[in-house]
């Protein structure tokens, strides 16, 4: 007794098998179930409140030019060489701390720009920046 033909065999199944993608399904089903709840968990911590309100308090500058002869000024005021040291302090020393624009001419000795910067360094200042031209073309 047979349990099929040839003639049986050689026909194009046209049903789909859903035996595998039940399995699928329900494996990714149990997945989620049970991943769900571990993803919810959390910790419970107690945050401090904050202002909503943005502070304003934007920090001045501070020029500081060199001429082409090294004579410093300070906010377009002229400085002694010896008072540098002692304005750069007092600049560090407030809350909040200014920025320091130096504006250096180009035909000066880049030694007197670097002075300048190590100064300002030993003074505590961080916030340091050149003030230049653009090119024109």
């Amino acid at each position: 007794m047979a349990f099929g033909t040839q003639e049986d065999t050689d026909e194009v199944m046209n049903e789909i098998n859903m035996t595998p993608l039940v399995d699928v399904m329900l494996v990714l089903l149990i997945i989620f179930i049970v991943t769900v709840p571990v993803m919810k968990h959390s910790v419970e911590i107690d945050l401090p409140r904050a202002s909503s309100q943005p502070q304003d308090t934007k920090p001045e500058t501070v020029r500081l030019s060199v001429d082409a002869q090294g004579t410093y000024y300070w906010n377009e005021r002229q400085v002694a060489d010896t008072e540098l040291p002692a304005l750069l302090k007092v600049e560090a020393a407030r809350t909040p701390q200014p920025e320091l624009h130096i504006r250096g001419d180009k035909s000066v000795r880049y030694e007197k720009v670097a002075q300048a910067m190590a100064e300002a360094q030993q003074a505590g200042l961080r916030k340091i920046g050149f003030i230049t031209e653009p090119r024109t073309p």
